[in-house]
């Protein structure tokens, strides 16, 4: 049995918690646009700045230093998404960033007719990129819609779109929208068939679910710090043997090999060194040892303590008939959802109640959170959702809160 999760003790491991707006504790509900750091992370950064900071690849000890600093968050972000091996993993400024840098590499593999598959439910940093390259190379964009009840993907279609000529699926693991769990590892098995690669977005997700690249058996896969409690960065794992075979943009002096030929310019070695830090919390709460297995450990706590919360949540706005929940509802299925909602009420505008949540301290988020397509799906647009989402630093208290605020709201 998973030991349960100590929140308080998470929680008092975060500075930006002790928070109060107008008098009242805040609630940090913002999660899937971005966590709150514990201080260990902060304690991170500030010892790179203070004693590392230098460029890599001199011979002198702080260029030495930062050069282990990022050797060192290498191993642990290798070890967060399951790689076995630490140089397939690559830092950036964020997931957009790295996934532009990818796409424009790989059209330049892409012929006129070749064809890519992207989703209707995916946040616009998987779409764009691979639409744009598919244009610069006259390649054929096909998208797979989902099903609006549930806004769930319609795997069903997807093997009407896949054929000779398809040379990327892109997908993302979980909806930073509406929370959805995406079957990843059907839509691999479904492209492999037809011989084409798969990038994984993986922002949502790994802030909730241990990932594992192996058991994907993705070719890319895409996350971003800030998400799961570092500092706001990118990193992109990738298969060797494509990252040291593409056509990387790169400036000449720039390694010809290995994870440096991706990492253009010089990289935020504090924001490094504060991912590693992020990954060390969440090993912490695991129990230590080993790495992946105090990981795995941990996630399983994360969990279990999320899917109380989301259940709770849902609970209470079954009793508020006026805000609709998009996404899955049932109960049964709370392994195909991590607890984040986008909730529409019928007569309030989500701007507008977010603004109010706000000023009593409740922090979530309005509009499309770059989930643009869904949104125009779900005929949406332009005003969107509300989004409330929680992380393990969030507590009952908070669910019960932000219930009554949302009642309120509806009057």
């Amino acid at each position: 049995m998973t030991p349960p999760l100590d929140v308080d003790a998470c929680r008092r491991r975060f500075p930006g918690l002790t928070r109060h707006v107008n008098g009242r504790p805040a609630a940090f509900l913002d999660g899937p646009g971005g966590s709150q750091v514990p201080q260990s992370v902060i304690d991170a950064v500030a010892d790179c700045l203070a004693h590392r900071n230098a460029n890599d690849g001199g011979a002198f000890a702080t260029s030495l230093a930062v050069g282990e600093v990022v050797d060192a968050a290498r191993g642990a972000v290798a070890d967060l998404l399951g790689a076995a091996d630490p140089d397939e993993v690559v830092f950036g400024l964020n997931m957009t960033t790295l996934t532009f840098a990818l796409s424009r590499a790989l059209a330049r593999t892409w012929r006129p007719g070749d064809e890519v598959v992207v989703t209707r439910l995916d946040h616009d940093a998987n779409v764009t990129p691979w639409v744009l390259a598919a244009a610069d190379a006259g390649a054929t964009v096909r998208y797979l819609d989902i099903d609006p009840a549930d806004c769930t993907l319609r795997l069903d279609l997807l093997p009407d779109l896949l054929n000779e000529r398809t040379k990327l699926v892109a997908v993302g693991l979980a909806s930073n929208a509406v929370g959805t769990v995406n079957p990843v590892r059907e839509v691999v098995a479904a492209a492999r068939r037809v011989g084409a690669l798969v990038f994984v977005d993986a922002v949502h997700a790994v802030p909730h679910l241990l990932v594992d690249v192996g058991a994907l058996g993705a070719d890319f896969l895409a996350c971003s710090p800030y998400k799961f409690f570092g500092p706001h960065a990118g990193a992109l794992w990738g298969r060797r043997d494509l990252l040291e075979r593409l056509p990387a943009y790169k400036v000449r002096p720039a390694p010809d090999s290995g994870p440096g030929r991706w990492m253009t310019g010089t990289p935020s070695f504090e924001a490094i060194a504060g991912t590693h830090a992020a990954v060390e919390y969440l090993a912490g709460l695991g129990g230590g040892g080993d790495r992946r297995a105090s990981l795995t450990a941990a996630y399983a706590a994360i969990r279990a303590h999320e899917t109380a919360l989301a259940a709770r949540f849902l609970d209470g706005l079954a009793q508020l008939p006026a805000w609709r929940v998009w996404g899955i509802t049932d109960p049964g299925r709370s392994g195909d959802r991590v607890a984040t909602f986008g909730l529409t009420h019928r007569a309030k505008p989500a701007a507008e109640v977010a603004a109010t949540l706000g000023a009593q301290g409740l922090f979530v988020w309005s509009g499309n959170f770059y989930a643009a397509g869904l949104i125009e799906r779900l005929g949406l647009a332009p005003a969107g959702m509300l989004r409330v989402g929680f992380l393990h630093y969030n507590t009952a208290e908070e669910v019960d809160r932000v219930l009554e605020a949302l009642a309120t709201a509806a009057d």
